[in-house]
């Protein structure tokens, strides 16, 4: 989000008290720095998933060409033991996708939708009618609270142009009533301060309006934010949980199928050094 007020001449009379437009930046800009970390988080959590996948299906073209080894036809142990090995692999890929699958719908696509311009038409429409923005994010469902949270961000940035609009008109008006008062007090000029006059009153209660209800509810939306993330986070632990759930039950699986019972680590550690040795030993890798 970005906010350029207009340039245009001052009226003399201070319109907005340095303390209301203080805060009111204030508000916003704590908004806006809330949009810019949620694109950064989002950014980061789809890079993560992206690397979940690559690291499964890296493990499930690994065991598919363990298989293709002239190896596993030479030795029936070999081929039971990759086949084994192959067989969790695309379990584990599977559930990998399924892992990603449900963090694209409960938290990536919800923190991309953060930005979009192309938000709910019929929650523009009553942003524009001067519905709160915290009535609006409330009432959406559990289901697309994010999407609704987002959606009201596009309509937050138009409310807010409205304003600073509505501020422009309202100095302009101010400095047309300013001008006249600074004339001779003849019956022309009187007419005409009358209708300028007239034509400020509306627009400066305009305006109050706009202002007064984004300096309430910009506030309230903030220190709203985390009833929103909360449940989006939650579903991203418990699909983590999930998935390490059944990670924990294939490899256990695995090693039951694969290893050799009665042995413990140091000494299949021994006995790898010792085939190792054996290799090195040989003439056509001996070191020149």
């Amino acid at each position: 989000m970005s906010w350029i007020p207009f340039k245009i001449g001052q009226p003399k009379k201070q319109i907005v008290p340095k303390t209301v437009e203080r805060d009111f930046e204030r508000e916003y800009g704590k908004l806006q720095q809330l949009e810019d970390q949620t694109k950064k988080l989002q950014k980061d959590m789809k890079k993560s998933t992206d690397a979940d996948l690559a690291m499964s299906k890296s493990a499930v073209k690994i065991s598919s060409d363990l298989l293709s080894n002239p190896l596993c036809e030479q030795e029936p142990s070999f081929l039971e033991m990759v086949t084994a090995f192959d067989t969790a692999m695309k379990r584990m890929d599977s559930f990998n996708q399924e892992k990603v699958n449900q963090i694209q719908k409960t938290v990536i696509e919800p923190l991309k939708n953060w930005g979009m311009e192309g938000c709910d038409g019929s929650i523009l429409l009553l942003c524009s009618k001067g519905e709160d923005l915290l009535h609006l994010s409330l009432h959406l469902d559990l289901t697309g609270h994010l999407n609704g949270f987002s959606s009201v961000f596009p309509s937050l940035n138009m409310a807010v142009k409205r304003r600073e609009q509505t501020l422009q008109d309202y100095k302009r008006l101010q400095s047309k009533v300013e001008k006249y008062e600074e004339k001779e007090r003849t019956g022309p000029v009187l007419a005409k301060l009358h209708q300028a006059r007239e034509e400020l009153r509306p627009v400066r209660e305009d305006f109050e309006a706009k202002n007064k209800q984004l300096l309430e509810e910009m506030p309230k939306f903030y220190s709203s934010r985390i009833d929103y993330f909360k449940p989006s986070f939650e579903a991203l632990v418990r699909a983590q949980v999930v998935y390490y759930t059944e990670m924990h039950k294939i490899f256990g699986e695995l090693t039951a199928q694969i290893d050799q019972p009665g042995l413990s680590d140091e000494q299949r550690e021994r006995d790898n050094d010792a085939k190792l040795s054996e290799l090195r030993a040989l003439s056509i890798v001996a070191d020149d």
